[in-house]
């Protein structure tokens, strides 16, 4: 096949991944954009696969069953909940992968670079290194594996500059001689330390975020891998991808009212006991038997439910849906706040209530519900904590302030499904938790919402 057919059908793929994108802005539609990208590049494989620059077949097609049997097994086996732990290590992959691609096309060419070329080459390196070994310490943190406070150390930022600067220097020498071994592996080693040095001082509040940049990471070694090699599947597909990740990262830290240099140098989550102590909240917390719930459901006309991470841990988001339906069919009001930083990528909650066959319908942004809390009888908090917290409004010295949330506590009465008293991923005390209008039920959400359910159902 001719390179012109070729880069026509790379030009159609192109297409199926932009409207892949288009339709995965919205849950309803998501299912459709997955079809479309996975058409898109499968359209993109076949000609690539048809290119007269292909040798050999056999490694090709073990490598895409080894894949293929990799993905296969991720997408049955893993559950929901782990699904930014599986994202997370994807974009990982996709960075070891473009970091090999071009080590590999490094040693293979004798003929010497041009100057573009070797520069993609090592921008390839260094890019899709570092992202391997954050996303590789980003998924040690969702899963608990790395510690989600931020671990920091003197000095820590210059030397992090220091790597970076040794890093360039390493690059222009390999620029100047690409013969010169030493200066390129080091580039390898320093690629590689850079990322766990980048993620490590990032708490686990933080990590939505640095999963979307992860993914803009991995976008842009894929690009630069197909500039290197003059493939231009790959400079598209990257290039979406790089974009894509960026706008979201920008979204993410609009979300919590935060610059992305904060979100990466300000080791938002670190443990501060003097302003801990000096600054928690006053009052008393009131826990709740499940028939005392029950009762305060049942006399309500109108319930708003806030999910968070707690209820993706508990794997509560089907007895949430079938509680919601239950107390519909009685007549309440029944929606959904989503908070876009809830849970540990973007879009966790709309991902688990989509898997818990929620009407979209009822699934509304926080910036579409907010202003609604105040005329509703009923807010049921699952496992939500720093995006329910009022402190980010009316406590300046606390490390959330100005982070836009939910104004649950506006609501008559806030029931708060928590299993224990352990603060939430900013580290800091839930003021919500000790006022007058909150009820709280301790325990796994997934139970205590089964008891509530059966105590409604007697």
């Amino acid at each position: 096949m001719s390179i012109h057919v070729i880069n026509l059908i790379y030009l159609i793929a192109a297409s199926l991944f932009m409207l892949g994108i288009k339709n995965l802005s919205s849950p309803a539609t998501a299912k459709l954009g997955n079809k479309l990208s996975m058409s898109g590049m499968a359209v993109a494989i076949a000609a690539t696969l048809a290119s007269p620059d292909i040798s050999g077949f056999t490694l090709i097609i073990i490598g895409i069953a080894i894949g293929a049997a990799i993905g296969g097994y991720a997408a049955i086996k893993v559950e929901m909940t782990a699904m930014p732990e599986m994202v997370a290590l994807f974009n990982g992959c996709g960075g070891a992968a473009s970091a090999l691609v071009a080590v590999a096309e490094f040693q293979g060419t004798t003929t010497g670079f041009e100057s573009f070329t070797l520069i993609t080459l090592l921008l390839s390196i260094i890019i899709g290194g570092l992202t391997f070994t954050g996303s590789l310490i980003a998924f040690g943190k969702l899963q608990g594996i790395v510690s989600t406070r931020p671990i920091t150390y003197p000095g820590q930022q210059v030397v992090n500059a220091g790597i970076v600067a040794l890093t360039l220097l390493l690059a222009w020498l390999v620029f100047q001689d690409p013969a010169n071994a030493f200066a390129f592996f080091g580039i390898v080693v320093l690629a590689l330390g850079l990322g766990v040095l980048a993620v490590i001082p990032i708490g686990g509040a933080d990590m939505p975020v640095i999963v979307s940049l992860l993914n803009s990471y991995s976008g842009l070694a894929v690009s630069m891998t197909g500039f290197a090699l003059n493939n231009n599947a790959l400079i598209i597909v990257g290039s979406l991808v790089g974009a894509s990740g960026l706008f979201l990262t920008k979204i993410m830290c609009d979300a919590m009212n935060r610059s992305l240099a904060n979100v990466l140098f300000g080791a938002f989550g670190k443990v501060d006991d003097s302003v801990a102590a000096s600054e928690g909240p006053t009052g008393t917390m009131k826990g709740f038997e499940v028939d005392e719930v029950a009762m305060v459901l049942e006399s309500a006309s109108s319930l708003i439910i806030v999910p968070g991470y707690g209820m993706a841990a508990a794997q509560a988001q089907h007895v949430t849906r079938e509680l919601g339906d239950y107390l519909s069919e009685e007549g309440l009001e029944v929606r959904y706040a989503i908070h876009s930083v809830a849970g540990r990528m973007p879009g966790h909650m709309n991902v688990l209530l989509a898997e818990a066959d929620v009407s979209y319908d009822q699934l509304f942004a926080m910036e579409d519900i907010n202003d609604d809390f105040a005329n509703t009888d009923v807010v049921l908090v699952i496992g939500a904590n720093d995006v329910v917290n009022p402190a980010a409004k009316t406590n300046p010295g606390s490390p959330i302030y100005g982070m836009p949330v939910l104004d649950v506590e506006k609501a008559r009465t806030v029931i708060v499904l928590k299993r224990s008293m352990n603060v939430g991923f900013a580290g800091i005390e839930n003021e919500l938790f000790y006022m007058d209008n909150t009820m709280m039920l301790f325990g796994d959400a997934k139970s205590s919402l089964q008891k509530v359910l059966s105590a409604l159902k007697e």
